[in-house]
């Protein structure tokens, strides 16, 4: 039995320096803190004229006009039809981007060590390309053949989103621990059955995670794309802020906050049933 005692330097043990020339996340993280620098070096920022007394005057005089909310029962009666209309937009977007994400996301994604892939590189392509082009964008391009309204900000928030979800679905899917789906292999099973048996139900609760997520996200999103005429609480808010109805716009706002205030909740406890 080794009952020698351990050296000082050993008991004794100094912490790691802050700064190594040889860890590349100290270099990377160096070069963050001097983009930041230079970027506020940069940039025509005028702090003194925003903390100004004058600019927070304006400020309180803006505000106050916010007051009180507008409360008339049929304009109440179009804000919770607006919501309504924002809420089918974000789920019905958000549902049509999951399928299609799922989809592009099986040849995006290397199933097992020997997969070939052969589509992966040209679907990531795919699906950079259509989260690489935010909403608004979507929103612009799609009212020329769909029109105006709800129709043309959920094809918006259905291209965005699958782009984003199918990204995330091909990394979940490749990530997924390997043995089950190697232990069906090896009984002549097809890739699509081991899929479904192997690798779906393990990568499923992420899946939905991710679905929900991007949903609140969705929800947001579809508020906004109503500014350009796709439909929902954000037309009205672009409407009522145009004509400087500020009493009319504070109603939509507390609208949009309840509302994602409520998906937000729901869309937690979702997750937590989930993961249990």
């Amino acid at each position: 039995m080794n009952t020698s005692r351990p050296a000082a330097n050993e008991r004794y043990r100094l912490p790691p320096p802050l700064f190594d020339a040889r860890c590349k996340a100290c270099w990377f993280t160096a070069g963050i803190g001097v983009l930041i620098v230079l970027s506020f070096w940069s940039l025509d920022m005028q702090w003194a004229q925003f903390f100004s007394l004058e600019a927070a005057q304006s400020m309180g005089r803006f505000l106050a006009e916010f007051f009180p909310p507008e409360a008339a029962p049929d304009f109440l009666l179009k804000i919770v039809q607006g919501t309504w209309e924002t809420l089918a937009m974000s789920a019905l977007g958000t549902g049509i981007a999951a399928v299609a994400g799922l989809l592009l996301a099986l040849p995006a994604s290397r199933l097992h060590e020997g997969d070939a892939a052969r589509g992966r590189a040209f679907t990531r392509l795919v699906l950079n390309a259509l989260r690489s082009i935010p909403e608004l964008v979507w929103a612009a391009l799609l009212l020329i053949s769909a029109g105006l309204g709800p129709f043309a900000g959920t094809l918006a928030l259905a291209f965005h989103t699958t782009g984003v979800l199918g990204r995330l679905f091909a990394e979940a899917i490749e990530n997924a621990p390997p043995g089950p789906g190697d232990a069906l292999r090896t009984h002549g099973v097809g890739n699509a059955r081991v899929f479904v048996y192997a690798t779906l139900p393990q990568v499923l609760p992420q899946l939905m995670s991710y679905t929900l997520y991007r949903w609140e996200n969705n929800i947001r999103a579809a508020a906004v794309l109503g500014v350009v005429g796709a439909g929902g609480l954000g037309q009205m808010l672009a409407f009522h802020m145009g004509l400087f109805q500020m009493n009319k716009t504070a109603t939509v706002l507390i609208a949009m906050l309840f509302m994602v205030a409520l998906v937000d909740a729901l869309s937690y406890l979702w997750r937590r049933w989930l993961t249990r």
